[in-house]
């Protein structure tokens, strides 16, 4: 296993949620801490607040993954009476780098919003309000032909392959490669000054190109060569759409009411907001913005939705979205902690494959500030 620093892990986030794509006001990205500190434990949160810094602390965590940035407003002093401040220097003291991925995890294929969508039972789940589309690339590799059928699952794990409704999708032709090693090479077949001849696979692979860099590198990891060879190829193909939000059909038709307590029993919440002119309306094409999507729900009318689900709605918002005949359901912010469960299967997957020799943790911090009180009366 390989030791495991804090911008190979930066680089690896961002090849998966590209910087780029975050709306134009987030400060997300690198936060605070040092970019070359070497990373043994990894702390994944929403929120960065102090009680989720004691946590690292005392799990002796040198990388908190956060989604929401911890420095939404820069600091206007030091004062280390403001619990803020005070937060940032615990941070500072303990060596601790903090990084975040906000408004580009909501948006990248395969981010927040699919996640959300994959929890409420969507399907045909497709974005909505596209702003960016993700350039498609081939990649082209000659494997020996014992090692073909383990390339192409290493490829198809790594996130290559994936073609609409289908995975695992790849193109093998059967011919016979030569070479000669030289004094210098240890091949994996053949003798140095010899030209060998041997039966290999060449497996062609489509994927977005901001996957090439982690999909290259689970196919070095799998392939028997010391130099293996293959070539990148850029796709005239139709790219992937990229949206803030998704869109997708119930698993089951039911009432708009019915569907606002699926959604709280789908996030385990005590309450949450419903705005409908029609609780009894029959519900079939829903769609979704993880944290403060009130603004994109003009986007969810023109994209079709039933009904649309995000938090933090504001009053004269949620007139507006009456008037639009769109039926809302609020289930709040902290529904995104869905990221500590999905993150933390990514980054491990990403250190299986890369051979990192890293942990990483689950926040137990709850930071929701909300607690529904019921009137009694």
């Amino acid at each position: 296993m390989g030791k495991l620093v804090a911008s190979d892990l930066i680089a690896a986030i961002e090849d998966y949620a590209p910087l780029a794509l975050k709306e134009g006001n987030d400060p997300t990205g690198f936060q605070i801490g040092r970019r070359d500190k070497s990373v043994e434990r990894v702390l994944v949160t929403l929120d960065v607040r102090p009680e989720t810094v004691q946590e690292a602390i005392e799990q002796n965590v040198d990388f908190i993954f956060a989604h929401h940035p911890v420095m939404f407003r820069p600091a206007q002093n030091l004062d280390l009476s403001d619990p803020q401040n005070q937060m940032y220097a615990d941070l500072l003291t303990h060596d601790i780098t903090v990084y975040a991925a906000h408004t580009n995890l909501d948006k990248t294929n395969g981010g927040m919003n699919d996640w959300l969508a994959e929890a409420l039972q969507l399907n045909d789940v497709q974005p909505f309000n596209i702003t960016d589309y993700q350039p498609l690339i081939k990649l082209v590799v000659f494997v020996p032909e014992s090692h073909a059928e383990q390339m192409r699952i290493a490829l198809n794990q790594a996130g290559a392959g994936h073609i609409g409704d289908y995975q695992a999708c790849s193109f093998s032709t059967t011919g016979t490669g030569r070479f000669q090693p030289t004094e210098a090479a240890n091949p994996y077949s053949g003798q140095a000054g010899k030209l060998e001849a041997v039966t290999e696979v060449k497996i062609e692979v489509m994927l977005p190109a901001v996957m090439q860099a982690q999909v290259i590198q689970a196919m070095l990891a799998a392939h028997p060569y010391e130099e293996p060879v293959y070539a990148v190829i850029p796709l005239a193909n139709q790219q992937q759409p990229i949206g803030i939000g998704r869109i997708g059909q119930v698993a089951q038709s039911m009432t708009v009411r019915d569907y606002a307590q699926f959604v709280c029993e789908t996030f385990d919440l005590t309450g949450l907001r419903l705005i409908s002119n029609d609780p009894d309306k029959m519900v079939q094409t829903v769609a979704v913005v993880g944290g403060d999507g009130g603004k994109f729900f003009p986007a969810a009318v023109q994209a079709g939705a039933d009904v649309y689900i995000t938090g933090d709605v504001y009053y004269h918002t949620g007139h507006d979205m009456l008037a639009a005949g769109l039926s809302v359901i609020d289930p709040g912010h902290h529904v995104e902690s869905i990221v500590k469960d999905k993150m933390t299967q990514v980054f491990e997957k990403w250190a299986k494959q890369r051979g990192w020799s890293a942990t990483f943790i689950k926040s137990q911090q709850k930071t929701d500030p909300f607690t529904f009180i019921f009137n009694a009366k």
